[in-house]
């Protein structure tokens, strides 16, 4: 078989076997305050979250925080958080330590056009490594019919624990993730 041809072989053959495990996906249906993933198998290397999502707030936009935990999600200031966004117009930082939850991404709020959805992925990196803090890492953004957001960020839960629960939260609480949001989680093989 000539090299180009064996490369192929490889290449498809590595693209085929399936690294993603869908674990658990989340439908709104109603109203929902917080999105929870729990029991949580320590079988993967890192974890995906998955979501598209749109809260009830008259905003245009939230923050959607990350919160978790083993056996019960860590609600103290064990968390930070750092990144940017764009908006076209202008870019800005931010970034906060000893916080109560990690800020990955931005979802449209009520005051967005009817049916619009912020998108989003969020990495959980070595999440049941017992020997270092986690890592979380979200890209998300949000379309306002030419103007929304763009957003990077990066965290982490200063805790050694595997993670087994995992909390998902519009940030002030004063509403919650509407019908039609759906968050997936998968396991990442390593």
């Amino acid at each position: 078989m000539p090299i180009l041809g064996i490369l192929a072989s490889q290449i498809t053959g590595h693209l085929s076997t399936n690294s993603y495990e869908s674990i658990q996906t989340v439908t709104v249906g109603s109203t929902q305050t917080s999105i929870s993933f729990s029991s949580i198998p320590s079988t993967y290397k890192h974890l995906q979250i998955r979501w598209i999502a749109r809260v009830s707030p008259a905003t245009t936009d939230e923050n959607l925080q990350i919160q978790v935990g083993n056996g019960s999600i860590d609600t103290g200031t064990n968390y930070s958080h750092h990144g940017l966004y764009g908006t076209g117009s202008a870019a800005v930082v931010f970034g906060n330590a000893s916080v109560s939850g990690a800020n990955l991404g931005r979802v449209t709020g009520a005051s967005s056009s009817a049916n619009m959805f912020g998108a989003g992925v969020i990495d959980i990196l070595d999440y049941a490594n017992t020997n270092k803090y986690k890592t979380f890492r979200g890209l998300s953004g949000d379309d306002q019919n030419g103007s929304g957001l763009v957003w990077f960020a990066s965290g982490s839960w200063q805790n050694t624990a595997a993670i087994t629960n995992i909390q998902l939260n519009e940030l002030y609480g004063s509403g919650g993730f509407v019908a039609n949001s759906s968050f997936a989680l998968y396991g990442v093989k390593g």
